[in-house]
């Protein structure tokens, strides 16, 4: 007998240990805050259910909104049978992939793998690792491309991206499966560059694809070797659409590469989600 609102009480414990709304730990001040004032800002509720803040410890920084959306189009998926597994490419701490696996494990799904596609070693820097001067154009990147590009960024900057990556290895996403008792054969790794990866990873079919590659390459090599594994009916969300002009660049660039028309639907305000057309409306 399945006990729902065990399910359910499960469900949001684990939304409230990724996003550390039980100990809440503090933020880490954003790249383009005041270069003079601490690394460190309080914890506030708000910014993090809202998804606004970066996390020292905190697994995801995506809040709760964002996860309550994961959750919403994996039971539509399961429950209108639509077939595939789910993918996140760029997962920072694992913890929205994570909660992926918790819904599939809460609900007793077997025949469902969780993909986790991550450099693990920080954004790509350079062009071999699927990095180009299209991915700075939002106001703040564009301004510091060169010094990304050339890891010459004032110490300052620098500072704040090393306390942001911290606990992000591939050694230190698999633990963070591990902690949460969630790392079994259902969980299946990508290590590397999404130029290197993601075409040739063993994926028959997609029910859920999330992308959070933050630039425009990232997201536009995700979607290129991977949006035509996505089932018909079957969701694509990208975390940060209305965040990054790049990333929104790449989303409708491949769509009209591809002559694919999507009703694009919003999480929040820098979260959107579509589901995949009939065949009529995707062309390969």
């Amino acid at each position: 007998m399945v006990n729902e609102p065990a399910i359910s009480l499960y469900l949001d414990l684990l939304k409230r240990c990724v996003t550390n709304l039980i100990y809440r730990d503090d933020a880490i001040r954003y790249i383009d805050e005041d270069p003079d004032a601490a690394a460190i800002k309080p914890f506030s509720i708000d910014l993090r259910m809202d998804g606004k803040d970066w996390p020292t410890h905190a697994h995801t920084m995506i809040g709760t909104r964002r996860l309550d959306n994961i959750q919403t189009l994996v039971m539509d998926v399961v429950n209108k049978q639509i077939p595939g597994d789910l993918i996140e490419t760029g997962v920072w701490r694992g913890g929205s992939a994570i909660f992926m696996c918790g819904i599939l494990k809460a609900h007793g799904i077997t025949d469902r793998m969780v993909w986790v596609a991550d450099s693990f070693a920080g954004p790509p820097r350079t062009e071999e690792q699927g990095l180009s001067r299209r991915s700075f154009i939002s106001p703040g990147l564009d301004a510091m491309r060169e010094g990304w590009m050339n890891s010459d960024l004032p110490s300052h900057l620098e500072d704040r991206i090393s306390l942001l990556m911290q606990e992000t290895s591939y050694e230190d996403v698999r633990d963070h499966f591990a902690r949460y008792g969630l790392l079994d054969d259902q969980v299946r790794f990508l290590p590397g560059w999404f130029c290197d990866t993601l075409a040739s990873a063993p994926i028959e079919r997609l029910a859920l694809l999330r992308l959070d590659g933050d630039f425009y390459d990232s997201t536009h090599d995700a979607l290129a070797a991977l949006y035509p594994r996505l089932s018909i009916g079957g969701y694509a969300i990208v975390d940060d659409y209305n965040t990054f002009s790049e990333c929104r660049q790449a989303v409708h660039d491949y769509l009209d590469e591809m002559g694919v028309q999507v009703d694009i639907q919003s999480i929040d305000d820098e979260a959107v989600y579509w589901k995949k057309g009939p065949d009529k409306d995707w062309h390969q």
